[in-house]
C-alpha cells in the first residue's frame, strides 16, 4: 500500500488563484475644442508613457487667442456702459431727492431698468471672457494621470473636433487582477467589505512569466466584485498591485498572473493528498506501530490542487493511503510504504 505521512502543525493558509492583469483606470483622450493639431508629443504613440500633467498635444491657438482679445474688449466696453448707467442713475436719484425729499424715486425715474440691463451685459461679457480663456487653455491637452498609451489616432496637421477619440490611456499607478474563487475559500483571508470591516486586505504575492523568467510583485486583496457569478457561484476577488511599473520588467496589463494570498493560521492541521480522500470525506489511516488500517472521517478546511487541509480525523505520525484498494475493512492488517521516502512501489 502506498502511503504518505501525516504531520500535524499550526498552518499559515495560502490561497492560490490566477487571473489576467488589467489597468485600474483606462480612458480615451478627446478634445473639448476644435482645430488643427499643432504639436504632438513624441511619447504619444502606442507604448509611450506620461507623468500626470505632462503635455500630450496642442491644438492651434491663434483663433482662441483672438477670441480672448475680443472678449476682453467686450468686457471693457460693458464696464464703461455699466459705469455710465450707474452715474446716470445716481444723478437721477439725486435730482429727484432734491425735488421730493420725502418720497422714494420710481424705478423708471431712478433708471433702474437701464442699470440692471447694463449690469446683466457686464456679467455676460465677464462670462464670455472666462469661456474664451477656458477654450484657450483647452487647446493644450495634458495627461490626466501617470499613464501609458495603448492606442493613438492623431498626428500633426490633423483637424480634430470635440469628442473625437485621439488616444487611449491606462493608469500606471496600479493594476488589478480578478481572481475567481469558491465562496468558502474567502473565510481564510481578509477582503475589505466582505470578510472584514477593516480597510486592510490580505497580503498577496503575484507572479508572472516575463521574457522567459518568473517575477513577483506584492499586492493586496481590496474587494470582491458586485455580483457572484450565477452560473459557477464563484466569487471574483480583486487583487491590486500598486506601482507595477516601478521595476523592470513591469506587471503590464494583459499578462496572465498567479496569486498566492496570505491567509489565517489554522491550529493543529495537516495537508494530505486529494487522492487520499474517499467517499463521504473518509481516509484510510495506517497506524505505523501495529500496521493496521482505520477508516476515518476528516474535516476538510480547504482544498486545492496542492492538497486538502484537514483539521480532524488523522493523527500526527500516522500515514494515509493513496492507493486504490478493494475490500477495505476497519482494522485490517496492511503492508505499507512511504512514497515520500523515495520508494514508489
Amino acid at each position: 500500500m502506498r502511503t504518505v505521512p501525516v504531520r500535524i502543525r499550526d498552518m499559515d493558509m495560502t490561497i492560490s488563484g490566477e487571473g489576467t492583469v488589467r489597468p485600474l483606470a483606462e480612458t480615451q483622450i478627446t478634445p473639448q475644442v476644435s482645430g488643427k493639431v499643432a504639436h504632438v508629443s513624441e511619447e504619444l504613440v502606442n507604448g509611450g508613457s506620461f507623468q500626470k500633467g505632462e503635455l500630450m498635444l496642442t491644438i492651434a491657438e491663434a483663433d482662441y487667442e483672438i477670441a480672448v482679445t475680443l472678449a476682453r474688449a467686450g468686457l471693457r466696453e460693458a464696464e464703461n456702459k455699466y459705469e455710465n448707467a450707474w452715474e446716470e442713475s445716481r444723478a437721477a436719484i439725486s435730482e429727484w431727492e432734491s425735488l421730493h425729499p420725502d418720497r422714494q424715486p420710481p424705478p423708471l425715474v431712478a433708471k433702474k431698468p437701464q442699470l440692471e440691463a447694463a449690469k446683466a451685459n457686464l456679467e455676460a461679457q465677464q462670462a464670455n471672457l472666462e469661456k474664451a480663456r477656458l477654450n484657450l487653455r483647452r487647446t493644450k491637452i495634458h495627461a490626466p494621470f501617470n499613464c501609458r498609451v495603448s492606442a493613438e489616432q492623431v498626428d500633426i496637421g490633423q483637424y480634430v473636433s470635440p469628442g473625437q477619440a485621439l488616444a487611449t490611456l491606462y493608469s500606471t499607478n496600479a493594476v488589478e487582477i480578478v481572481v475567481p474563487m469558491e465562496g468558502n475559500s474567502l473565510k481564510w483571508f481578509d477582503v475589505p467589505g466582505f470578510t472584514t470591516d477593516g480597510k486592510k486586505g490580505a497580503s498577496v504575492t503575484v507572479t508572472a512569466n516575463v521574457a522567459g523568467d518568473r517575477y513577483s510583485w506584492k499586492g493586496e486583496a481590496v474587494r470582491v466584485q458586485g455580483k457572484i457569478d450565477p452560473n459557477t457561484r464563484m466569487v471574483n476577488v480583486v487583487i491590486r498591485v500598486r506601482n507595477p511599473y516601478a521595476s523592470t520588467p513591469p506587471l503590464a496589463p494583459g499578462q496572465f498572473a498567479g496569486v498566492e494570498i496570505a491567509g489565517k493560521t489554522i491550529a493543529d492541521a495537516a495537508v494530505i493528498p486529494i487522492n487520499s480522500i474517499h467517499e463521504e470525506n473518509t481516509v484510510w489511516a495506517v497506524n505505523p506501530v501495529y500496521g493496521r488500517m482505520h477508516i476515518r472521517k476528516v474535516d476538510i478546511a480547504y482544498m486545492d490542487e496542492q492538497g486538502a487541509v484537514v483539521t480532524s480525523g488523522v493523527k500526527d505520525g500516522e500515514y494515509v493511503s493513496v492507493s486504490s484498494i478493494k475490500g477495505v475493512t476497519e482494522g485490517m492488517k496492511v503492508e505499507f510504504v512511504d512514497i515520500t521516502a523515495g520508494d514508489d512501489s
